[in-house]
């Protein structure tokens, strides 16, 4: 038995009634355990003048697939330079190293596509220190289209959908189950350049409206924690938000996670046809207590846009710095696009993007239902959290940087009129308790007894990015893996997943279908536990809990 008390720190746990006073915070075996204060311990540290959290949770960061190494391999020239792509898509042991660095125990990657799923998890598994879970594309798959075409508009075949889903889930061992664009890398392939929310796709004839609401219907049914994950229509495009205000209401209140907001949030207003809509996505998401968002903001510098959104991708690839790019068909699943980017201060699209990604963190209400990501490594590297940070506490930091961009952005956006500050209290729950709440990892994201100790120590700082940028020291299940910025010991990290049940009679058809247009067989496709712990490299598995079927 190991025990370790950190003492007199300051303890910010949002799921626990806040307490101003010094407290002293114990583990014992990897676990948050109530000691007695006179009790001995194995290891004492004093936290003193720190802040105590628990472990940040990346909800949404591409650190695995095949994405990512294509990111890699597009970019040699800038790879040892630490300020350029190689700092932005850094390697598996970066990776690792650089978020137990910030005080991060788990990421989780969004884009695992079905066919390439031991990858990914090999890929993670690669990647020490963090636990870690992956989303399956689901939504621009021919089965699925085939079978919601052949349903029509009543739906026919929802319940073998459904039931295709929760196979689906198992098979790759996947945490939930992200729609890319809906049906809209499929269009592309069939030569539609865009495809909005209610138009139709030229093969299927179905539209994302169905996609979207019979994903996130058979997931409730299944009871996966983690709501749809959506990346929406017309990334990028001006006048976005009645797309991505459509999604919503396309859901008709199922719970649903809309996904990297920043890129759907633009308006036409103005003389350059290119505005914040940040306010009205806002008062939606305000309005609809179903959706949760992450906001996907921007930083400048050299980064790399990595995404399965085929069709945005190649309408984008000439905006690419430098001009190169890749994009690739994934058999009848999806796609994927590798476009180089560097954002600029004095570019007036990228400083609004700037601000609408700040806009939108400060007017969401509620905290619980935002998490901080950069869309890693669309809109920056995860590296630059401790700087959106003290970007969102610090509004006199806010303006300094304001006034360095473009303008005329700076001179009429809203953001300059918005005094909130977030709390601490309010980081941690974007960065801990809410991605953990949204997961449905009831072991992680705070510090009640029993939880899992991943904790991190940060020293109290009036620089918030200096404080957040290196913490004295940070735990993984019990263990310290990095004090004052230096990695001290990498354990491997545990898989999350899910494993809702389902109808295996759907098994039979599927076997057809892979027979008669897979590149792998079915009996070859499904990745089982003890498979899963040697593709991860020998860590835990972590299988989340559904809860009961809500029809």
């Amino acid at each position: 038995m190991s025990t370790l008390r950190l003492k007199g720190g300051r303890i910010i746990d949002p799921t626990q009634p806040a307490v101003e006073t010094p407290q002293d915070l114990c583990v014992r075996d990897g676990r948050i355990a109530l000691l007695d204060a006179r009790a001995p311990v194995d290891v004492e540290i004093d936290a003193s003048g720190c802040v105590v959290m628990a472990g940040g949770i990346d909800l949404h960061t591409h650190i695995g697939g095949g994405k990512a190494n294509l990111s890699r391999l597009l970019m040699p020239e800038t790879h040892r330079l630490e300020d350029a792509c190689g700092g932005c898509v850094p390697s598996t042991l970066d990776t690792g190293h650089r978020y137990a660095q910030m005080g991060y125990t788990a990421a989780f990657e969004p884009a695992m596509i079905a066919s390439n799923a031991r990858h990914a998890h090999m890929e993670m598994g690669d990647t020490p220190i963090l636990d870690h879970g992956a989303y399956v594309m689901l939504g621009n798959d021919e089965f699925f289209l085939q079978l919601l075409s052949e349903g029509g508009a009543a739906g026919r075949n929802f319940e073998t959908i459904r039931d295709y889903m929760g196979w689906t889930l198992r098979a790759t061992r996947a945490m939930g189950v992200k729609v890319v664009n809906p049906a809209g890398i499929s269009a592309f392939k069939f030569n539609q350049r865009k495809l909005d929310v209610d138009e139709q796709h030229v093969h299927w004839q179905v539209t994302p409206r169905q996609v979207l609401h019979t994903l996130a219907r058979a997931l409730r049914e299944l009871g996966v924690p983690h709501p749809l994950h959506i990346h929406g229509s017309n990334l990028g495009v001006p006048g976005n938000v009645e797309s991505t205000l459509e999604t919503i209401r396309a859901l008709e209140g199922l719970p649903a996670h809309l996904t990297h907001v920043q890129f759907h949030a633009y308006g036409t207003e103005g003389a350059k046809k290119f505005s914040s809509a940040a306010l009205e996505l806002a008062q939606a998401v305000n309005a609809n207590p179903n959706i949760s968002i992450d906001v996907g903001q921007i930083m400048f510098g050299q980064t790399v846009t990595a995404s399965g959104d085929t069709m945005r991708q190649h309408a984008q690839s000439a905006l690419g710095s430098p001009r190169k790019w890749v994009g690739s068909d994934i058999e009848c699943e999806a796609g994927c696009g590798i476009v180089p980017f560097r954002y600029r201060e004095q570019s007036y699209v990228n400083a609004l993007q700037w601000v609408i990604g700040l806009e939108l963190f400060l007017l969401v209400r509620d905290p619980w239902r935002v998490v901080l990501t950069t869309d890693h490594p669309n809109g920056g590297p995860f590296t630059s959290y401790p700087h959106l940070i003290r970007l969102l506490m610090d509004r006199s930091f806010r303006e300094e940087q304001l006034a360095r961009l473009h303008p005329e952005v700076a001179a009429e956006c809203a953001l300059r009129s918005i005094t909130r500050e977030l709390s601490l209290e309010e980081i941690a729950i974007m960065t801990r308790a809410a991605p953990a709440r949204l997961l449905g990892l009831s072991e992680r994201g705070h510090l009640r007894e029993g939880a899992a100790a991943d904790i991190a120590v940060y020293r109290e700082q009036a620089d918030r990015e200096a404080m957040f940028q290196v913490p004295d020291c940070v735990f993984k299940d019990g263990t310290l893996v990095a004090r004052a910025g230096q990695i001290v010991a990498a354990p491997t990290g545990g898989t999350h997943f899910v494993e809702p049940d389902y109808d295996r009679g759907i098994e039979k058809r599927l076997r057809a279908h892979f027979a008669a247009q897979g590149a792998v067989q079915f009996d070859n496709i499904a990745i089982g536990h003890d498979e899963l712990c040697r593709c991860c490299n020998g860590g835990r598995l972590l299988p989340a809990a559904c809860f009961g079927a809500s029809p």
